[in-house]
């Protein structure tokens, strides 16, 4: 064989050879995938909440909009105290209550939730403390209504006996 002559690979029938098209096929399936684990991951984290009525007033009020992140899988992370969270109502599981975490009791796996307002509050004091695993996850960001937005940090000057 020649070494100054240059041979092309064969290839086999019906392939046109053209690894870049290939490629690239090759990553938007792989891109896909990642889009839709994505979504999935994002759907079973990212919760939306509208707050009713005044129990959170004045941090919350009626008619906020609300992100909630939750974990989506492994143990239920204990909150702390001065978070905001959201819990299903455990009168009413089909209802969601968005309190701010007065107590945490690790030895029952318990928390207490509190509104900001007590004299407009249905919370712990009426219902008792709920268990951990219950709460859905802690409120991170208000996206509405315009003019309220921006995100919700946990509150250090809380104390609540």
């Amino acid at each position: 064989m020649d070494p100054n002559v240059a041979t092309l690979p064969r290839f086999a029938p019906g392939d046109s050879g053209d690894r870049r098209s290939r490629s690239r096929w090759d990553g938007t399936v792989v891109a896909g995938a990642v889009l839709v684990g994505a979504a999935v991951v994002l759907g079973r984290t990212l919760r939306r909440v509208v707050v009713e009525g005044g129990s959170m007033a004045p941090t919350l009020l009626d008619g906020d909009r609300l992100v909630v992140l939750a974990r989506p899988w492994g143990p239920p992370r204990v909150p702390l105290v001065g978070d905001i969270v959201a819990a299903p109502d455990p009168r009413r599981p089909d209802r969601v209550l968005v309190k701010r975490v007065g107590r945490v009791d690790r030895a029952a796996g318990t928390v207490e939730l509190l509104g900001d307002a007590p004299g407009a509050s249905t919370d712990s004091r009426v219902f008792g403390p709920v268990p951990v695993a219950s709460v859905v996850g802690r409120v991170v960001h208000r996206y509405g209504p315009p003019g309220r937005t921006g995100p919700l940090g946990r509150s250090t000057e809380y104390h609540r006996a």
